[in-house]
């Protein structure tokens, strides 16, 4: 596909109600052909948001996909700020290494500043991919195949007694689930504030995803009469000649405080006929209770593997829109090739009240590149780790401990469910 003077692809144009379907056709055979079922594919088609999608064509044919959701994401501080989330992005095998894809880029980030989106975010199939264009790895699952025939709760907090755990029909609870995730959704950077629709994606339950486990399992844990977590899951069996070696699989869970935690883990790491726990989806925070009450966390195989990555679209705004652990007053040189308004220096001065960050000529404390800001901006990756790394050079002796701690957070940022 051949492009004109600005590097835009002539066939790029913003995607038609009436074309979703040769689109979604597009982007389903970009990720390995395998059709999704019709349940699944009326989903993403309700929550699509086609006024921020992009199709790329040749004549005829749909050969590039890239969309956008209107998020709110939680930010240090508890902000809710408006972040772009980036989505069903895809170029067709045939027309590789034309350009396709950095025009989509272009095109969207584009329209991401003038809609006044401070933030885009995404997760990324290919993490190789998208660092060309400003987004650096912002947060982190934790992932584990936790032994429960070995492996034992201990120490766990005052009140998890009081705790009842009882079994509940997933789509039937919805709503009070739901209600207790909005309740979270500000106690937690890179969290995301459900749209309507979108609670949907939580129970949807296709054979195909259960790879030989039960279908979607769900309980709640209660306290007085008042739902206090929940956990959603499925078991899959499997009969040794020693006896049952079933698993339990957990798909998400969310509680109002450590008891509520502590009662549905227990109940996980109790299910007859299993022998293992894992995490799976989205995985847990990195910095989970669940890690403080087991026994031997070696039997537990965690791994960590990289979530959201988010990029800046404006510096400034980005800035602003959060609050600092501690006080910082720092002049960042910012460099961003792809989006160079966001390039020179920045003066950030914030604490845990506010921030300001406007453009200074005062000479550069910092100087980093967007990705690195933007690995760095909920806090769970240390602007000094990247200092160490030699992806961000300190010029004011000082500057780069101040502005790591700043930066840090009480808690780890984490993406509860992808788009």
């Amino acid at each position: 596909m051949a492009t004109d003077a600005n590097g835009l692809s002539p066939g790029l144009r913003v995607l038609r109600r009436d074309d979703w379907d040769k689109w979604y056709d597009t982007l389903i055979r970009g990720f390995g052909g395998v059709p999704e079922s019709a349940e699944e594919r009326e989903l993403w088609n309700s929550l699509t948001e086609v006024d921020r999608s992009l199709a790329a064509w040749d004549g005829d044919e749909c050969v590039g996909t890239a969309g956008a959701f209107s998020f709110r994401l939680t930010v240090p501080g508890g902000a809710s700020v408006p972040a772009a989330g980036v989505t069903m992005v895809s170029v067709a095998a045939t027309h590789r290494r034309r350009g396709v894809l950095t025009s989509m880029m272009r095109r969207q980030l584009d329209d991401v500043r003038a809609s006044g989106e401070p933030l885009a975010v995404l997760t990324a199939s290919e993490p190789a991919i998208y660092g060309r264009f400003g987004y650096g790895a912002a947060t982190f699952q934790l992932c584990a195949e936790i032994d429960t025939t070995r492996v034992r709760l201990t120490s766990l907090p005052a009140g998890t007694d009081d705790v009842r755990v009882r079994y509940a029909v997933p789509a039937e609870t919805l709503d009070a689930c739901e209600a207790l995730y909005a309740r979270l959704v500000p106690s937690r950077p890179g969290m995301l504030a459900r749209q309507p629709g979108w609670e949907r994606l939580e129970v949807l339950d296709p054979e195909s995803d259960r790879g030989g486990a039960s279908p979607l399992q769900c309980v709640l844990a209660e306290r007085d009469g008042e739902t206090v977590g929940y956990a959603r899951y499925r078991v899959k069996p499997d009969w040794e000649a020693a006896g049952p070696n079933g698993s339990v699989i957990l798909e998400s869970s969310a509680a109002l405080d450590p008891a509520a935690d502590a009662a549905l883990w227990r109940f996980l790491f109790g299910i007859d006929l299993t022998s293992s726990l894992v995490l799976r989806g989205r995985g847990r925070p990195v910095d989970d209770a669940w890690r403080h009450w087991v026994s031997d966390i070696r039997r537990c195989r965690p791994r960590v593997l990289d979530a959201l990555y988010l990029r800046p679209v404006d510096v400034g705004a980005a800035l602003e829109a959060r609050t600092y652990q501690a006080p910082v007053d720092v002049v960042f040189e910012v460099e961003d090739a792809f989006c160079p308004w966001n390039s020179g220096r920045w003066r950030l001065s914030g604490d845990a009240k506010g921030a300001s960050c406007e453009r200074t000529a005062d000479a550069a404390d910092l100087v980093l590149s967007v990705q690195e800001l933007g690995a760095a901006y909920l806090g769970g990756v240390s602007l000094g780790s990247l200092g160490t790394a030699g992806r961000v050079r300190e010029v004011r002796r000082g500057a780069l401990a101040e502005a790591s701690l700043g930066f840090g957070t009480g808690v780890a940022p984490w993406l509860p469910h992808g788009f």
